[in-house]
């Protein structure tokens, strides 16, 4: 699903127009980039949490002329699913 199906599902579900969702999409994501920017955790319910996580420096090698390099520290968005969701996920069929 790309950004313009979800903004026309939504819109359907809502009884919304297209523009109103995309607006408030557009806010939500702005939201979301701030308090990431804080270092803050966004949790929904039933769907997971994302989380800024520091990866620490660390030495990496390059395949092709096996020089060693130190790789700087830095922050990564990540995902926990939860119980609930990770449930649903299972409950789906094999060819799905």
């Amino acid at each position: 699903m790309n950004s313009k199906e979800l903004t026309s599902e939504l819109a359907n579900r809502l009884d919304k127009t297209q523009k109103e969702v995309n607006l408030l999409l557009e806010a939500t994501v702005a939201v979301m980039k701030e308090e990431f920017a804080k270092n803050n955790t966004i949790s929904f319910q039933g769907f997971g949490a994302f989380e800024v996580r520091k990866k620490e420096e660390r030495i990496t090698v390059n395949p092709a002329t096996q020089k060693r390099m130190l790789t700087p520290p830095k922050f990564v968005l990540a995902f926990k699913t939860s119980s609930i969701l990770k449930d649903k996920l299972k409950e789906l069929p094999e060819n799905e």
